[in-house]
Order: C-alpha cells, then sequence, then structure tokens
C-alpha cells in the first residue's frame, strides 16, 4: 500500500531514522517534562503530516521507546480517518491487516498499553470502512481474529485476539464510539450490521475461548497465562450482553424494568429470540455457574480469590445472565424464564445465605464483594419478575420464599449497620442500597397498580417484620445522635438528602399497611405520652429527634410527593382495610388525627419553647405539607364506601376539613412568627406548605373565609417581624397571599383583596420616593431594608398574576412607575436593590403584557423605555479596570445579573405579539413591539461583552432573545445604528463557534432568518438590509465586506475544516442555503480558491463534482421552500461525506 513499501532506499531510511529519533526524543521530553509544549508540537506534526504511515510503521517496528510506538499508532489513527476518502481500497485495508498482524505478533510484548492502541486503531478503521467493505473483505479480517481467539497461535496471541473483538465492540456501541465526524446515520449503520451479522458470532467465539482453557484452570494449582485469556472472554461476553439491542419487545407476563430512581445500576439483557439457543437452551448458565462453583471450592482457603480479576469478571457475567429477558424466552412458555432464574439463584445463594454466617465472615475479614454481587443479582431478578415469581422461585428448593430471603438478608444488614453505627460509609451502606433498589423493583409496580400483584402471606409477614426492624434502627440512630456535638451525618441530613431512602422504606411499609401503620401510630404515641409524663423532669431531646424521625417515615409512607401533580392516596391504603370501618376507627385517621393534634400542641407558647424546637417544627411544616396535598379537602371523594373514600370524606370540607385548615393556617403563622432567622422552617412554611395549600382554588375559597388567614394577612402587611424574612421567603410569601384571591367569588372582589393586601405598600413607596431629602437618607440601613423588601413582595404579588386579578395588579404596577423610576436613579450604586427593581419590573410586564389594551401598552412600553435609557445613562453594568481581582469578579456577576433581567424584560415585551388576549389587539393603532425591543436592544447591546456571554444562563437567555428577534422580526435589523448592528452581529459570530450546540444551533436558525429575509427582498426588487449587506468604507479608507458575505465565509469554515456536532448539519444548510444564493459570486470564488489550493489532480477533480453537486444534484433550485430545503440539506450530507477529510489536510 501506498506509505507502506516493503522496501525503500537508503535516503528514505535516514529519513525515517530522523522521525523516529525525534519523536522518541519528544516522547522522552514529556516524560521527564522537559521542553514540553515543543515535544507536544513534533509529537502534533506526526499526525498533522499528509500520508505519514510509512514513518509510523517504521516507528511502530522499529522503536525501543513504548511511548513511541503508541504515539504512532495514534498518528495512524489520525490521519486515516482524516484521508479515508482519497485512500485507495487496497490502501484501507493493507493498513488493517497491518495493525492485526502488529498485535499478534507483538502479542507477547510487555506494553499492553500499545498493543491495546494498536488493537483500537485497527478496529476503529475497520469501522471507517464498515459500510465500504465487501462481505470478502470483512471475512478475510475475521478470519485472522478467528484463528487467534481459537488458540491455533497460542495463548498470548488468543489474549490479543479477544481484545481485538472487545475494542471492535465498543467502537460499533453508541454510546463508546469515537468520533470520525460523520453523520449519525452512519454510526447507526454500522451499529445494526454488526449486530445482525457478527455479534452472536462474537460471543460464541469469546463462549469457546473460555471454554478452551477452563480445564487447565481448574487443574492448575499456580497462577497460569489461561487465566487472563479467560478474563478476557468473560469481559467480552459481558460486554456484548450489555449491548443496546434493536429487539426491545417484551414476551408476555415479563415485566418490564422499573422507571423509578435507582442507586444500583440493572441494565436489562434483551437479545431476541435469535440468542435463544446461546443463551439459554445450550446450557450455557450451567457451565458458567459449575466454573465459578468448583474455582470458589478450590480457593475457599484464599482470602484475596473472590477479589480477583477471573472471579469478579465471572460474578459479573452472571449478575447480568439475571438481567436476560424479553423475547429470547418463548412467550407460550413462562417456566423457561422462570427455569432460567431458578438455575441462576441455586448457583448465586451460596453467595449470600445464610445472612447472618455471610455477615459474621465479613466482619471477620473476609471480602465483602461476592455478597454484593449476590445481591445485585436479586436487584436483577427483582427486575425482571413479578413479585409472587420472585417469591417462588426459591421455594421449589427450601421451605421458605425468596421474598423471605430477602427480608433476612435486609435485616441482617440493617442489624450489621445499627451495631456498627460509623460515619463512615462500609460495605453494609452498599448493601442496604442495593437491597433497597431490590424492595422498589419489586413494590413500585403493586404500589402503582393497586394489588394486581400481592404479596404471599409469608413475604407480607417476612415484610412487616423487617419494616419494624429498619424503624427501630432509624428511631436507636435518631436517639445516638440527640447529645452529639460534632456534625454527624444523621443531624446535619436534610429532609430532601434522605427522601430517596425513606421512599424506599415506604414501599416496605405499605406491602403490609394493615400492620405498619398502627406500629407507627403506637411509637408515636408512645413518644407523645412521653413527652407529657416527663415535662420538666426529663431531658426531652432524645425523644424530640426520635419524633422527628417518625413524623419523616409517616409522611413518605402515607403521602406520595406531589411533584406538580396532586398525589393521590397510596393505592396499598386505599384497598388493604376494611371497606366497613367507621372513619374514627380506621387506623390511618387514628394515627393522622394524633400527629395533627401534637402539631397543634406548637400553639401553645409554654409547650413551643419546651418541646417544639426549630428542628421538630420543618418536620412538622414537612409532614402537614406532604399530608394535606392528599388528605385535606380533596375533591375526589365520591358516594362509595370504601377505605379511599372513608378517609376523604373525614378530612373532606362537610367534616373534619375546615377545621383542620384552621389548625395549619395558625400553625404556619406560629412558624413565621415564634422562630425568627430559621431560615429552613421559613422556606418549608412558605414555599412548601402555603404555596401548596393555594394552588387548589376548591381550597383557597375557604382560606379566605378563616379568620387565621385574615390573620396571616394582617401579620404580612403590618408585623415588623415578618420584615425581618429573608426577602425571597416574602416574595413567596406575597405570591401565596395573592393566589388565594382566586378563592374569592368574582373578579371585583378578588381585585378588590389585592388592592387592600398590597396597596399601602405601593402607597409607601409613593410617599418615600416623593421626599425632598430621600436622596439624602436613601442609603441609611433602615430606609434601604424596607424598600428592599417592599419590592421582593411587590414582585411576588406581580408574578402571581392571573386573569381575575390582572386589573388590581396592573394598577398596583402602574401606581409604582415613577417611584420605581427614582428608586433607579438613587440607588445607582446599590447593585442589590437595582437587580429587585429590574427583576420586579420583569416579572409585572411578564404577567400584563398579555392582557392589555393597546393604551395601556403605550404606557408600559415608555415605561419600560425610559427605564432602559436611565440604566444606560447611569453607565450602571460598566466595570471599572482599577478593581482588585475579587472586586472585579462580584462587578462582574452583579451586572450579569442585571443584564440578564433586561434580557428577561426585553423578551416579555416580545412576547405581545405571540399572546395577546386585549380586545383591541388588532387595532391599527397597536404598538409596535418589536421596535421597542430592538431600541431596548440598541441600548442594552454596548453593556454586553464576550466575557459575559461565557455565564451560560446569561447565554443562554441572550441568543434565545436574538434569534427570536431575527426570526420573527429581520425587517427590523436595520434600524439598529452601525455600532450596535456590529455588536450584535459580533456575538453572533461568538455564538456560532459556542461549545454548547444549543447556541450554535440558536445562531444558525437567526442567520438563516437574516439570509432569507435579504434575498426574498432583494428578489422583489427591495433594499432588504441594505448597507449592511452590501458592505461598506470604513474610517480609514478600507472597504468592510456585509455581513452575509461574513458569514457565508464563517459557515463555511465551520463546516470543511472545524469540529462541531453532526446534529448542526441540518441547521447549517438551512443557513448555507441562502447565504449561497444572496452571495453566489462569493461563493463561486470561495470554491475556485478551494479547488486552486489542491495539489492532487484526483482530488481536485473529485473537489470539483463536490461543489457542483452541492448547489445542483437532486434538482435544487433558487427558491427557499421547505422543499428546497429538504434537499439542500441531503447535497451537504453528501458532500462533507466526500471531502471533508481529505480538506482538513489542505
Amino acid at each position: 500500500m501506498e506509505g507502506f513499501p516493503e522496501r525503500g532506499k537508503a535516503a528514505d531510511l535516514g529519513q525515517l531514522q530522523s522521525t523516529m529519533h525525534s519523536i522518541e526524543l519528544a516522547c522522552t521530553s514529556i516524560q521527564m517534562h522537559m521542553n514540553s509544549a515543543a515535544a507536544e508540537a513534533t509529537i502534533l506534526s506526526l499526525s498533522q503530516t499528509p500520508q505519514p504511515y510509512q514513518a509510523c510503521k517504521f516507528i511502530l517496528e522499529n522503536s525501543q521507546v513504548a511511548n513511541a510506538r503508541f504515539q504512532a499508532a495514534a498518528a495512524i489513527r489520525n490521519a486515516a480517518i482524516r484521508e479515508w476518502g482519497f485512500l485507495s481500497s487496497d490502501n484501507k485495508r493493507s493498513m488493517i491487516s497491518f495493525c492485526l498482524c502488529f498485535v499478534m505478533q507483538h502479542a507477547n510484548s510487555p506494553e499492553g498499553y500499545v498493543q491495546a492502541k494498536v488493537s483500537s486503531v485497527a478496529a476503529q478503521l475497520l469501522k471507517r470502512g464498515w459500510l465500504e467493505f465487501s462481505a470478502t473483505d470483512k471475512e478475510a479480517f475475521f478470519y485472522q481474529v478467528n484463528q487467534a481467539v481459537y488458540g491455533i497461535h497460542g495463548v498470548d496471541v488468543q489474549f490479543a485476539g479477544i481484545n481485538f473483538l472487545e475494542s471492535l465492540v465498543s467502537e460499533f456501541s453508541p454510546s463508546t464510539s469515537s468520533a470520525m465526524g460523520l453523520p449519525r446515520e452512519f454510526h447507526e449503520h454500522c451499529r445494526k450490521s454488526l449486530e445482525l451479522d457478527h455479534l452472536k458470532t462474537f460471543y460464541c467465539w469469546a463462549r469457546d475461548a473460555a471454554l478452551s482453557v477452563t480445564n487447565r484452570i481448574i487443574e492448575s494449582d499456580s497462577a497460569i497465562p489461561e487465566v487472563k485469556v479467560c478474563t478476557a472472554a468473560f469481559r467480552l461476553m459481558l460486554q456484548i450482553l450489555n449491548w443496546e439491542f434493536s429487539t426491545t419487545a417484551f414476551a408476555d407476563g415479563v415485566k418490564q424494568g422499573s422507571d423509578s430512581p435507582k442507586r444500583s445500576e440493572c441494565n436489562l439483557v434483551q437479545p431476541g429470540p435469535a440468542w435463544r439457543d446461546v443463551l439459554v437452551t445450550g446450557g450455557h448458565i450451567g457451565w458458567l455457574l459449575s466454573l465459578y462453583g468448583a474455582l470458589r471450592q478450590k480457593f475457599s482457603c484464599e482470602g484475596y480469590w473472590l477479589d480477583c480479576p477471573i472471579a469478579v469478571a465471572a460474578r459479573k457475567l452472571i449478575v447480568q445472565f439475571c438481567s436476560l429477558t424479553g423475547t429470547v424466552f418463548l412467550s407460550d412458555n413462562v417456566q423457561m424464564h422462570e427455569h432460567h432464574l431458578l438455575e441462576l439463584l441455586s448457583g448465586i445463594i451460596q453467595w449470600i445465605d445464610p445472612p447472618d454466617a455471610v455477615s459474621k465472615a465479613i466482619e471477620c475479614g473476609k471480602s465483602e464483594s461476592e455478597m454484593l454481587d449476590g445481591c445485585r443479582a436479586l436487584l436483577s431478578i427483582a427486575t425482571v419478575t413479578t413479585p409472587s415469581v420472585f417469591d417462588q422461585l426459591l421455594k421449589s428448593t427450601r421451605p421458605y420464599g425468596t421474598l423471605t430471603l430477602l427480608c433476612v438478608l435486609m435485616s441482617e444488614v440493617v442489624k450489621n449497620l445499627m451495631t456498627n453505627n460509623s460515619e463512615e460509609e462500609t460495605w453494609s451502606w452498599e448493601a442496604r442500597d442495593i437491597l433497597l433498589d431490590t424492595w422498589t423493583a419489586l413494590l413500585v409496580p403493586i404500589n402503582r397498580s393497586g394489588g394486581n400483584a400481592l404479596l404471599p402471606a409469608e413475604g407480607k409477614n417476612a415484610t412487616a417484620s423487617l419494616f419494624a426492624l429498619i424503624v427501630q434502627a432509624e428511631l436507636k440512630a435518631a436517639s445516638a445522635s440527640a447529645f452529639k456535638d460534632d456534625d454527624s451525618d444523621y443531624l446535619q441530613a436534610s429532609i430532601v438528602a434522605l427522601d430517596e431512602r425513606l421512599s424506599s422504606y415506604a414501599l416496605i411499609a405499605r406491602a403490609a399497611i394493615d400492620v405498619t401503620i398502627p406500629l407507627l401510630t403506637r411509637l408515636f404515641t408512645e413518644r407523645f405520652e412521653r413527652l407529657n409524663q416527663g415535662r420538666g423532669i426529663i431531658d426531652p431531646t432524645e425523644t424530640l429527634e426520635e419524633l422527628y424521625s417518625l413524623l419523616l417515615i409517616t409522611g413518605h409512607v402515607i403521602a406520595d410527593e406531589g411533584e406538580g401533580e396532586t398525589p393521590l392516596i397510596p393505592n396499598a391504603i386505599q384497598i388493604h382495610f376494611p371497606q366497613n370501618l367507621e372513619a374514627e376507627n380506621h387506623p390511618l385517621v387514628i394515627l393522622c388525627s394524633s400527629i395533627i393534634r401534637f402539631a397543634e400542641k406548637s400553639l401553645e407558647p409554654e409547650m413551643r419553647a419546651s418541646v417544639f424546637s426549630p428542628r421538630l417544627m420543618e418536620a412538622v411544616i414537612w409532614f402537614i405539607a406532604r399530608w394535606s396535598c392528599t388528605y385535606l379537602m380533596s375533591r375526589e371523594e365520591n358516594r362509595e364506601r370504601n377505605s379511599r373514600n372513608i378517609l376523604l370524606k373525614f378530612f373532606g370540607e362537610h367534616n373534619q376539613g375546615k377545621f383542620v385548615l384552621d389548625i395549619i393556617v395558625r400553625i404556619s403563622l406560629t412558624a413565621l412568627m415564634s422562630y425568627p432567622g430559621e431560615k429552613d422552617l421559613q422556606a418549608l412554611t412558605c414555599f412548601q406548605l402555603l404555596n401548596a395549600l393555594v394552588q387548589q382554588k376548591h381550597i383557597c375559597v375557604h382560606l379566605v373565609a378563616l379568620d387565621s388567614w385574615r390573620d396571616l394577612a394582617n401579620a404580612f402587611a403590618n408585623e415588623k417581624t415578618l420584615f425581618l424574612l429573608n426577602t425571597a421567603h416574602q416574595r413567596s410569601l406575597s405570591q401565596t397571599l395573592v393566589h388565594s384571591a382566586s378563592g374569592l367569588r368574582n373578579s371585583e372582589a378578588s381585585n378588590l383583596y389585592v388592592r387592600d393586601l398590597m396597596g399601602h405598600m405601593a402607597t409607601y413607596l409613593v410617599e418615600m420616593s416623593s421626599k425632598s431629602d430621600f436622596k439624602s437618607i436613601a442609603q441609611q440601613p433602615d430606609i434601604i431594608l424596607p424598600v428592599s423588601c417592599l419590592l421582593e413582595r411587590l414582585r411576588g404579588a406581580a408574578s402571581a398574576s392571573e386573569p381575575r386579578t390582572q386589573k388590581a395588579i396592573y394598577e398596583l404596577g402602574f401606581s409604582v412607575m415613577n417611584p420605581v423610576l427614582v428608586l433607579l436613579e438613587v440607588y445607582k450604586h446599590e447593585s442589590a436593590v437595582v437587580y429587585l427593581i429590574l427583576k420586579f419590573v420583569v416579572s409585572w410586564v411578564d404577567g400584563q403584557i398579555s392582557y392589555l389594551e393597546a393604551q395601556e401598552t403605550a404606557i408600559v412600553v415608555n415605561f419600560c423605555m425610559s427605564l432602559l435609557q436611565l440604566y444606560s445613562s447611569n453607565n450602571i453594568g460598566k466595570i471599572s479596570i482599577s478593581l482588585s481581582t475579587s472586586l472585579l469578579t462580584e462587578a462582574k456577576t452583579e451586572k450579569y445579573k442585571d443584564l440578564r433581567a433586561l434580557l428577561q424584560l426585553l423578551s416579555s415585551l416580545c412576547s405581545k405579539d405571540l399572546v395577546d388576549f386585549s380586545s383591541d389587539s388588532t387595532a391599527t393603532h397597536a404598538t409596535n413591539i418589536s421596535q421597542v425591543v430592538y431600541f431596548g436592544l440598541h441600548i442594552v447591546t454596548p453593556l454586553l461583552s464576550l466575557d459575559l456571554l461565557k455565564y451560560p444562563k446569561f447565554c443562554n437567555d441572550y441568543f434565545s432573545l436574538l434569534s427570536h428577534l431575527l426570526e420573527v422580526y429581520p425587517e427590523t435589523v436595520a434600524q439598529l445604528n452601525g455600532e450596535a448592528f456590529s455588536h450584535v452581529l459580533g456575538t453572533l459570530d461568538f455564538g456560532l463557534h459556542h461549545q454548547d450546540v444549543e447556541i450554535v444551533d440558536m445562531c444558525l436558525r437567526a442567520l438563516r432568518a437574516l439570509a432569507s429575509y435579504h434575498y426574498v427582498e432583494t428578489s422583489a426588487g427591495k433594499v432588504g438590509l441594505g448597507s449592511h449587506a452590501a458592505g461598506l468604507k470604513d474610517p480609514g479608507g478600507n472597504f468592510k465586506e456585509g455581513i452575509l458575505s461574513r458569514f457565508l465565509r464563517s459557515v463555511l469554515q465551520l463546516l470543511l475544516f472545524e469540529d462541531y456536532s453532526p446534529d448542526l448539519v441540518s441547521s447549517a444548510a438551512d443557513a448555507l442555503l441562502p447565504l449561497i444564493l444572496c452571495e453566489q459570486s462569493l461563493y463561486q470564488r470561495l470554491g475556485s480558491e478551494l479547488i486552486e489550493r489542491q495539489a492532487n489532480a484526483t482530488l481536485k477533480s473529485r473537489l470539483t463534482n463536490a461543489l457542483q453537486c452541492l448547489t445542483s444534484a437532486n434538482q435544487l433550485s433558487s427558491t427557499l421552500d421547505r422543499k428546497n430545503y429538504q434537499v439542500f440539506r441531503k447535497n451537504l450530507n453528501s458532500f462533507l461525506i466526500d471531502v471533508r477529510g481529505f480538506l482538513r489536510t489542505m
């Protein structure tokens, strides 16, 4: 092949030796940290040299420096991928053959990483040519590999052959493939082809390789080379089982994987019926279990063996077989899958049973790895079976079911955790997480479906005992943490951090709900009574910590998290209690009533002082918030008499609901008023409890009628204590109170409620800003604090705007327009206040703009213009270069926040043209929003900098707005002056080379809009973008080309010579087509330059044809319709595949 001659001239030999010496010296320099930059440049030059194959081959075959050989292999890969388009078929095949032969010939080399690199290069090159090579070519390569894997050339070559297949499978798998600069479709075609034609064959080769060496391994008493072959074969088999198979259909009766969150990995194996003979019916599982069992027995006295590579690889493969599911099993033969799982469980059970003996052995020094793999196997089995099938598996060989084993195993782990209450994570921590995931896999479907797959009685009893032990362990941990002065994990763990584990506990409890609810009631009552009996006598700290823990556990057991939806009563609670119970005797009513009565005690000052610590109140508020979403005044109740309706009716609006709602509001007010400085408690009260109540209109109807709610509103308006809340909490409270207006009888009453609630706050701002001495007193802390609080409250009210309160909130904002401008002027050097002003205006405009009539819209728009002008004229956001580094960073952050708020304001204004509910939205005197937004952009852009665009959120907001404006209003782009226009286009150029694919995509859409607008306008005889597109002379007399010419160059440069995501090709095509149509002469000139730069006559002809096809193939025309865009996308894909590789070598 070219570059790989069999022998060269003497002069060539000298040059090759010189190149090898340079690379060796560079590698040595890097290792010695000497002149690293120059050394890296030398190595890079080898990869970038056109056709460096002869030099790379020479280095691989002759260099004594392993790193030099590694770099030579990397250079072959990089050059071949880059130049693939103009290499001959013989060259390509010869290169792959050379790499394969090198790997086999040097199979016993001590530098394994070099072998792995060359093997990887061979795999990547084989994939690159996969769709070109004939079946005969592929068979020739694989014959060589097959001979190696079967051990014909010795153990070392056998190991090398298996490693090559591992590299090959990795390259063809989408999640681990290497980038080649090719469309996603190429990788997908390769994946499908390998899966259909070769993957099963590779698996059989690996299996046979392992079979060929197992006898020698079992018979040998020492480490032999065959061990590494068997380990590599197991690894390859595991890798193939982890393949993302196309055939994902499930057989009838087979459970699909749960979508619940898991701490442990469990990948389903679904290869389809074609694999049945290999994986299921061929005795493969029995052989694997026998091999592991024999080795385990042989080395039972050697503690290290459980963690040696062959043992680990074998166990991983066994665990993965537990996840086998789908159509690989006969759909009309359920016993086939059950027999498969039973066979596996029979071999695995010795890893985990008896649990007490296994736990004791681990505590005495035995490795825990086998036990943990046994737990993972149970998780895999649970993921692919129903609870009843899972339980029955073990009953064929034991007097108890698998559920009982799972309970005993989990109990042993929990006992170990109780005994070794260490803050360091131990094996029992990991085992607990895996086993909790197992319970989740088993019980989530039951919890969702409600009883279609109930646990058997034996399993239910064992589950109840397990939950009792879990609660005992949690209470013991809580009690032990009561007097710890250190930052123990338990004491510091937040409710959110505990949530995942407690959710799994809840599933276990619900599996035996008729036993666990009375248990929780008894435990809670005992501790409540203990507090009452020991008041003033016994230190209650331990009991309070236990109550805290019980509240969290109980809240998870009886209710699910809403996550934006109203959660239903858990199915287990609905169906597992007798339907003829009186409400007062229902176990859940008894439990919930006990907790509510306990929580009500916090209203008593004496009890609050002695019992209800801030930490316990957090748990109380959290519990009430979670409980009320499900049970309080639910609209789901009906006339049927069942457990569900008994509960809903008892806490409904016609029974205890209003009474409990009043208690909840009074507890909330107490939490806000009586615990100053407790931010976590106040956050739970504002964000979770109160906010959840007002999300349901039928509850709001009762809320606004309560004296306690009026007390809350009055305290919000007048109590100084609530002005000391965190400003975010004040905003949330304001939003909640305004939301509650939806419960009033009509729009007039709602608007009056909002005016009464917020009016005096607006009046205060008006009066304050009107004072003659306001500028002189404005900087005083006792002035800044109420101003900041009122701005946050106004923002909260504005964000709660809805149609029935829109009028009052508009009036509220209208009344403070002038004060806001005064505040912006007075506090121009107080960045925190400026930010609050901007965020209030953003919220107000966003909530109002869609409802405003033309006259009101004009008022709001003029106000926003004044705000923007004032912000700009005060040079707010400008950064002094004299600031220290820390102050400079802080100033940049403040500027980022301000400008992001301004961008959000412009986006809110922009939404008027998309969503408009006003009655005169089509009136001729309606304000032109696009002109206003461009005016705002004109003001804001001078304050932008490329440094600010490095903030991800700001960058996304900016380009989202810019893309929207240029797509929807391209005709107004010429209204920007030259400086602002250049600034905007400069940021567009920055975004075009951004690392975030979404940002680049938005910029390409913007370019498409600009170019399309100009092309359509000029085709109709209009000016389009005018001088911005035509170009102009700068002050120095030099001609500056137009923006379309500039971006035509940029997009072509990106597509042909730079790295980018394949996902961007379609967007780039859509931008490139109108750019070419607008600048056809420039496109022709750029194409000619590319052709002239190509020295190779063959490649020059190929490039000429490709450029011609790009703009003419598939009947491409000069129109900008949908069909033409689709044709051009197809043409561009073909063009890039054809020429991008060799163009990047120029």
